[in-house]
């Protein structure tokens, strides 16, 4: 499985993204796709998860209200819409993918990575 991450840039605080992750190869049709942000000397850390469905989200708490995780299973894509842009949003974004089940929070539990995106906030 191939991920594709895109729709990065540099915005002003408050402005919104649209990030997307275009699955490709061997596409697992039961999945859960997730996103990851990593600052510079920061961690690795959750942004949000979805199930196959679509039907259940996830968002870590620095998210919620402003983010938003979908998934477009015929386009074998994943999106993140992220809205009210804070500068603390600023890192590079990770897709991910796993066919299996665990911690949608944890990294670890993720066989697939994309590449990443640079999303910079600017104040």
């Amino acid at each position: 499985v191939q991920l594709q991450a895109s729709g990065g840039g540099l915005v002003q605080a408050g402005a919104s993204l649209r990030l997307s992750c275009a699955a490709s190869g061997r596409t697992y049709s039961r999945n859960v796709m997730g996103w990851f942000r990593q600052a510079p000397g920061k961690e690795r850390e959750f942004v949000a998860a979805t199930s196959w469905s679509g039907g259940t989200t996830y968002l870590a708490d620095s998210v919620k209200g402003r983010f938003t995780i979908s998934r477009d299973n015929a386009k074998n894509t994943a999106y993140l819409q992220m809205n009210s842009l804070k500068p603390e949003d600023t890192a590079v974004y990770y897709c991910a993918a796993t066919p299996g089940y665990g911690n949608v929070w944890s990294p670890t539990t993720y066989d697939y990575w994309g590449q990443g995106t640079q999303v910079t906030v600017s104040s």
